[in-house]
């Protein structure tokens, strides 16, 4: 299994930050996983508030252990609230399925890690982590058929 490396990782948290930065943003958290789930970076802009990385993980969590992008979740979770709180107990409470968490794909497609971003609404946490995955030259997937 193909996993982000932790200069691409970096790379896409910093790239991430500054494109927040650049959109005047609420401070941010951005957290980037592995494709086994395992954190490899994050970082808590000053004045991000309490929460913000278990969010920001949650987001990243929550799209790689369904496969697919924080869209899709967040649909499906309107949909099904019952199965998304089944899937929400089964997780231990770790997934949080709205959009901001985004798979990473890598040259031949597969899924190599995914990033969750906590601090301002959904769709800017999103942008975010598309503008990070995409300087760091890999593939976002945020689950919108569009």
């Amino acid at each position: 299994m193909a996993n982000v490396t932790l200069a691409q990782a970096s790379l896409i948290v910093d790239k991430a930050l500054e494109h927040g930065r650049s959109l005047k943003l609420k401070p941010l958290t951005v957290a980037v996983l592995d494709a086994g789930g395992h954190l490899v970076a994050l970082k808590r802009e000053d004045n991000s508030s309490l929460l913000r990385p278990q969010i920001a993980a949650g987001k990243a969590w929550g799209v790689l252990g369904m496969g697919f992008g924080g869209r899709e979740f967040a649909r499906r979770a309107a949909a099904a609230p019952v199965f998304i709180g089944a899937i929400i107990a089964a997780s231990e409470g770790r997934i949080v399925p709205v959009p901001g968490g985004v798979l990473i794909r890598g040259g031949d497609g597969a899924v190599i890690g995914s990033v969750g971003i906590s601090g301002d609404v959904s769709e800017q946490d999103e942008a975010c982590a598309v503008f990070g995955i995409k300087a760091a030259g890999l593939a976002p997937d945020t689950g919108d058929p569009a």
